[in-house]
């Protein structure tokens, strides 16, 4: 096939001036780029109501003060063979333990073997602490 210089120029005229349209887009219009509005919130259900609190039980007085407490706490023997009977044992004996043999028997860190001594004294037991000449913290039970 052979073509004319003016088809050509023709042809190329055309094909620019007019576009043709073939059908139209099939989606919607863009929309902005922001956070759509906030719908109404609907109306919150109402919390259930609690049951009436018990009336308490009358209690001595505590061991400070005179002021009365919920329930003086005693000093209980623990089980056998624990960590807590252990360092029970090692306090009766008669010039107590030091706080590093304590932590050799229960292979606790410094902290939580005092945490454990003051929970004892919280439930009664009577534990002396005092230092040596070489700064080593002792502990024993009277």
């Amino acid at each position: 096939m052979t073509s004319t210089p003016e088809q050509t120029e023709t042809a190329l005229a055309t094909t620019a001036a007019e576009p043709q349209a073939t059908k139209k887009p099939r989606v919607g219009v863009r929309g902005a780029h922001v956070a759509p509005a906030k719908a109404k919130s609907a109306k919150k259900a109402n919390r259930a109501k609690k049951a009436p609190k018990r009336a308490k039980k009358a209690t001595a007085p505590g061991p400070r003060d005179g002021k009365k407490t919920t329930g003086a706490r005693k000093a209980t023997s623990p089980r056998n063979g624990s960590k807590a009977a252990k360092i029970l044992d090692l306090l009766k004996r008669p010039g107590g333990a030091t706080a590093k043999e304590l932590m050799k028997a229960t292979s606790w860190q410094p902290h939580s073997v005092r945490g454990f001594i003051s929970t004892l004294k919280k439930k009664g037991f009577k534990i002396a602490s005092s230092t040596s000449d070489g700064g080593d913290r002792c502990y024993s039970s009277r």
